[in-house]
């Protein structure tokens, strides 16, 4: 069983789950989550002769939660990884898997910091490459000025959001988690005019998927309502901060080997159908995808929708290294 430990970065105090002695893989969680949904991969991946870390992302569960949103911004995140590799792998480097947000966060920690990182993989979210502009425009033209609901949109405004997930988290996590996964009939995440929030039309199911346990669902619900929704939420108010200091990278590719992993029914894995071919664009920003795995009737939880098939993968891919 893994243990809980607190890593100082540096810059903040993070929860990190621990277990097994080796190579040290680092696990970065994405947005609603924490170390939890690593839950199925750390033991295996441990058992393998690697020493993992699963952490709580700064504004999650045990780890600092500052109360400014540029604290969580990119910089400030990739700040963390580096300094978990550093502090637990002095004059070494760290292996990275992030799923969700925790991909952009160790793609990017990979391309900045290639001193302290050998290897990286992404689960849902590919690798596009240091961004032309910031992702607010995107989804402003793509969304917003057409009159359409993005949740990310939704997001930006500090206060509403918060309210609206913490008045009762188990709804809220509820709803979120399964509009987006595999199980889920189009239009579970429903469209909807911009003004709305986020769980106006979404979908309660009864009977839940069964690969989130009705303890699995507690774990979550119990970390949210100890932690609250702004860290979380925040990491979305930070585009323009984030586009601006990747511009000093913009002439970088990732260099260490890398995988992807996703599902076929994830919106997120082909950028809300932005993306026909997310491997194609892997490789013009990446010199050495070692897999790109495309798993059927997978939604965006992937690691946890099919828990057997991503540690099979994450460990082949490991011991290729």
């Amino acid at each position: 069983m893994p243990e809980f430990r607190t890593i100082d970065t540096g810059r903040a105090k993070l929860r990190a789950a621990v277990e097994g002695e080796g190579p040290l893989v680092v696990m970065v969680h994405g947005f609603p989550e924490s170390w939890y949904s690593w839950r199925h991969q750390i033991g295996p991946i441990a058992q393998a002769g690697y020493q993992v870390a699963a952490l709580d992302v700064r504004g999650y569960g045990g780890s600092d939660k500052p109360a400014e949103v540029s604290a969580y911004s990119m910089q400030e995140l990739t700040g963390d990884v580096a300094g978990v590799a550093e502090a637990m792998a002095p004059g070494g480097k760290a292996i990275l898997i992030g799923h969700d947000w925790g991909a952009p966060i160790v793609w990017n920690t990979a391309l900045t910091r290639p001193d302290v990182i050998s290897a990286v993989a992404g689960l849902s979210v590919p690798y596009s490459g240091v961004p032309k502009r910031p992702f607010t425009e995107i989804f402003t033209e793509l969304f917003t000025s057409k009159g359409h609901f993005f949740y990310q949109a939704w997001f930006q405004e500090v206060g509403p959001p918060e309210a609206e997930a913490e008045a009762d988290v188990r709804d809220f996590l509820r709803k979120f988690y399964y509009g987006i996964a595999g199980e889920a009939p189009d239009g579970s995440w429903p469209q909807k005019a911009h003004g709305a929030s986020m769980l106006e039309g979404m979908v309660d199911p009864d009977p839940f998927p069964a690969w989130l346990t009705p303890e699995d669902l507690d774990y979550y619900v119990a970390e949210f309502e100890g932690s609250g929704f702004f860290g979380p939420i925040s990491r979305y108010r930070n585009h323009e901060r984030d586009f601006e200091w990747l511009q000093a990278f913009k002439d970088r590719k990732i260099e260490q080997p890398t995988l992807l992993i996703g599902g076929d029914r994830d919106p997120a894995f082909n950028g809300f159908g932005r993306i026909p071919d997310p491997a194609a664009m892997m490789r013009e920003h990446v010199t050495d995808l070692r897999g790109a795995h495309v798993l059927p009737g997978v939604g965006h939880w992937t690691q946890q929708e099919r828990p057997a098939e991503v540690t099979a993968l994450l460990l082949d891919w490991l011991k290729g290294l």
